[in-house]
């Protein structure tokens, strides 16, 4: 395509693109765009896409300036400019400083830094100013205000995140006020072992439509990468938001309800220990044993969590991505606990309840962390402390300048200090030294502290609690737009109140059940009949009394 040039009649968009740049994304090249668009004050629009290919051009149909880029290769998440013109030849009465390339979310990302380290910030017509003096763009006080909150959501929520382990667990829970609905929550895991909530949502029921939108919202203060796990039960709702909101993300089932299904469906209890054993092995020669044990036994279960559920959901050794230690959505049921009592609440209230507790978690936390005197957290530094022990009497051989063989106790390891890889895959997937990687730097000479991930670092958890959750403050100081303010938004249709007591226990996800507790006519305790009471010596005959959830 011949070059144009710019003339007395044509004018360049005065960026730095040219046919072959590279660009990681589709999404880099978009903002970068967007970017070139509203420093220009023109428009584009699209004239064709999908996902490996993205043609546009000026919003002047007579006009000269385009843009083509496509996928370097199919597989490749990479972008490359294909053809570009980058002179206009439309009148200058087409320049606009208000256009559609000026979105909110470009708004936000380029006001995001002056949020940092500050209590407030500049309100929305504090944005509109810095738009038009800084970006020479004119917006709306409404497109301001929802540029202001983007950016407060990047500022506040993604900082913390970048110091966790990139695996994030999603669940639900019933509410149980007048209005009821569902309570849908986002929480990743600190170094410390501890939760660390990223998002929470209210919506009416659990179904693909509110997972795809709390997904969504979810996806604007995480990076959808390779690196990032979601965990999650077996619901076909989630299955289907996951896929379609994180393309690039790798979906896990919790491996409780998995066994929890097992159960329900199987009626294997016995089996339930070799179950574990392979969620929990590291390498897979280990896990094919455990699973030959199954198969032995109950076929049907082998079958059912090869096919249909998938060694690679709920595996910890075939998994795709990186969960660590993490297989399941305890940390998500642990915040559904914290709120058993305020679900009761009115919505209002409920989320000042949150907001209280995370501002407390917050401050505590920081406290912990500021007092901390070794390299790593507590909970790490006492995982990590027996491994030493363990490791004296171990016999180490160095094989080559960066690998040594370790000899001694039920397992042998080959470990590489350079790339941070032990065959007992411990280290791999945990990223914190396993008894080999011990003795291992012990020999080397090596700093054992320097071989452990840095997301289980003294700073990293300081890092991650840097921000402080402020309270929202009373209604009186809300800046709510007029557009919002004169909205009609209707409450949620109330149903008409059944006979009798109110329902407070949830229902049981998908692949849970609950064992019926049994109580005593004699004794008055859960976990036997009163035929099986023992007047003679006050127990129970037979099995112990349980009570737990099946």
């Amino acid at each position: 395509m011949p070059t144009i040039e710019a003339s007395d009649s044509t004018f360049s968009d005065g960026s730095d693109l040219h046919e072959g740049k590279y660009f990681n994304t589709k999404k880099d090249l978009k903002r970068k765009l967007s970017d070139i668009a509203m420093k220009g004050n023109f428009e584009f629009r699209t004239r064709k896409s999908n996902r490996s290919l993205w043609v546009i051009e000026c919003i002047d149909p007579s006009c000269s300036w385009r843009l083509r880029a496509s996928k370097i290769v199919p597989e490749s998440t990479k972008f490359v400019i294909r053809k570009y013109v980058g002179v206009h030849s439309c009148s200058l009465l087409n320049r606009n400083a208000n256009h559609r390339q000026v979105t909110y979310v470009v708004i936000g990302e380029q006001v995001a830094p002056q949020y940092v380290g500050v209590e407030k910030g500049p309100g929305p017509k504090g944005v509109q100013t810095f738009a038009r003096t800084e970006l020479g763009a004119q917006i709306s006080y409404y497109k301001a205000w929802r540029g202001r909150k983007h950016a407060h959501t990047l500022i506040r929520a993604i900082r913390g995140f970048r110091y966790m382990r990139k695996v994030v667990g999603i669940d639900g829970t019933f509410l149980k006020g007048q209005y009821r609905g569902i309570l849908l929550v986002a929480t990743a895991q600190d170094g410390n072992g501890q939760c660390y909530p990223l998002a929470w949502g209210i919506v009416d029921s659990e179904n693909e439509d509110a997972w795809s939108w709390f997904l969504t919202q979810l996806k604007e203060i995480i990076s959808d990468t390779d690196e990032l796990a979601l965990i999650s039960d077996r619901a076909p709702s989630i299955k289907k938001a996951i896929s379609t909101v994180f393309e690039k993300a790798h979906h896990g089932a919790c491996a409780w309800h998995v066994a929890q299904n097992i159960k329900n469906k199987f009626k294997c209890v016995d089996i339930m220990g070799s179950y574990w054993s392979a969620v929990n092995a590291y390498r897979c020669e280990d896990f094919t044993g455990y699973m030959i044990e199954i198969s032995n036994r109950y076929p049907r279960v082998a079958e059912y969590l090869e096919n249909e559920v998938g060694f690679e959901k709920w595996s910890r050794c075939h998994y795709p991505g990186l969960r660590y230690n993490i297989t399941t959505t305890n940390m998500v049921e642990s915040l559904n606990s914290m709120l058993v009592n305020a679900r009761d609440f009115p919505y209002v209230a409920l989320l000042d309840v949150i907001q209280e507790k995370m501002s407390k978690w917050w401050n505590d936390r920081r406290i912990i962390a500021t007092a901390i005197t070794t390299p790593l957290t507590p909970s790490r530094e006492s995982e990590l402390r027996p491994r030493f022990a363990q490791s004296n009497g171990r016999h180490t051989s160095q094989l080559n300048p960066i690998t040594y063989h370790v000899k001694g106790g039920e397992l042998e390891g080959v470990v590489d200090i350079f790339n941070k890889t032990c065959t007992c895959k411990e280290f791999d997937i945990d990223k914190l030294p396993c008894v080999h990687v011990v003795a291992a730097a012990h020999h080397a000479q090596v700093s054992i502290y320097s071989l452990v991930s840095p997301y289980y670092t003294k700073e990293y958890y300081l890092l991650a609690y840097g921000e402080t959750i402020y309270p929202v403050g009373s209604q009186s100081q809300w800046d709510v737009p007029n557009e919002v303010v004169t909205r009609i938004v209707l409450p949620r249709e109330v149903k008409e109140k059944k006979r009798g007591r109110p329902k407070t226990s949830r229902f049981p996800s998908v692949g849970e059940f609950r064992k019926r507790k049994n109580r005593c006519g004699k004794c008055d305790t859960y976990g036997h009949y009163k035929k099986k009471y023992n007047s003679q010596t006050g127990s129970t005959e037979g099995n112990p009394p349980t009570n737990v959830l099946g």
